[in-house]
């Protein structure tokens, strides 16, 4: 099992504000006057948007200082400088509730990662709308909800989900494969802390059996994309993408089997990311500190 950051003592800083000269040496003299020691800093500067972006992780060798001390003191530089920012406790897991239907790679992948201690986030619940992986969740120790959805069951489906996220205090849904599509309502509610995986095929191979599709067009690169989950279907800010080649000799199950592995890959790195705020959302994109 990986070591994790050490608990009470490290910190991650994310920021982002308006561009303009004086801000790293604002931020830098915050941590020197709290006592904090930089391990990792990443900038990006969009000079289109005229937007400044930070992550800085980094320790503190003060003793008794807590993370409210900190977000104290930084709120004075945030006004000054009209900075957006978050800070937390870098060993603080992200409760992450995991959505799935009826494909369980990413389900299974996630869970095995978090086991390993190769993702830093605590799964309270596990939803579906099928009970095809309830004795998966079981076998974790997880617990499963079976959420039906149909046209006429859509509203109160969403809302039970909506009740979980609150009662479970989730910072993170993640749609592993979750075949129903969102109102528009729910994505706004879960903006910015939803993500969905999906192949990339899209849009040349909508609908069902999209592999099939793909195979008959002679298609010589399987991949799939994580994004942010917003009104606009499959079209949110998008994470992480990655593709795998494919030729001739492989019929649609090969192809199946392959997608499978890209899509379970790439949902967990933006999973991993997301849970280090390494992901900040710049209009319909996102930056990226990997």
């Amino acid at each position: 099992m990986s070591l994790g950051p050490t608990t009470g003592s490290e910190f991650v800083l994310t920021l982002s504000c308006p561009d303009r000269s004086g801000l790293v040496h604002a931020v830098t003299g915050f941590l020197v006057r709290h006592s904090g020691n930089i391990q990792e800093s990443q900038q990006f500067d969009d000079r289109l948007q005229d937007r400044f972006f930070m992550r800085v992780h980094f320790d503190v060798s003060e003793p008794g200082t807590s993370l409210e001390d900190l977000k104290s003191g930084f709120a004075q530089v945030a006004e000054a400088y009209r900075i957006s920012w978050q800070l937390y406790e870098a060993s603080t897991p992200t409760r992450t509730l995991i959505m799935v239907s009826k494909f369980g790679h990413c389900l299974n992948d996630l869970l095995f990662r978090r086991r390993t201690g190769a993702l830093n986030i605590e799964v309270p619940a596990i939803v579906s709308n099928h009970r095809d992986f309830e004795p998966l969740a079981e076998s974790y120790g997880i617990p499963f909800h079976h959420v039906p959805v149909s046209r006429e069951t859509k509203p109160e489906a969403e809302a039970r989900l909506l009740e979980l996220v609150d009662e479970l205090d989730i910072d993170l849904v993640v749609l592993a494969r979750y075949m129903q599509i969102l109102s528009n309502d729910l994505c706004k509610q879960l903006e910015g802390r939803a993500i969905n995986i999906h192949h990339s095929f899209l849009p040349s191979f909508k609908g069902a059996r999209p592999y099939v599709q793909a195979y008959d067009r002679g298609v010589k690169l399987v991949g799939a994309t994580a994004h942010y989950v917003t009104p606009d279907l499959d079209e949110g800010p998008i994470i992480e993408q990655d593709v795998i080649r494919v030729n001739h000799s492989q019929g649609p199950d090969s192809m199946v089997a392959l997608g499978r592995d890209v899509e379970a890959q790439v949902l967990a790195r933006a999973v991993e990311w997301h849970s280090q705020s390494r992901i900040m959302v710049n209009g319909n994109r996102t930056v990226v500190f990997r």
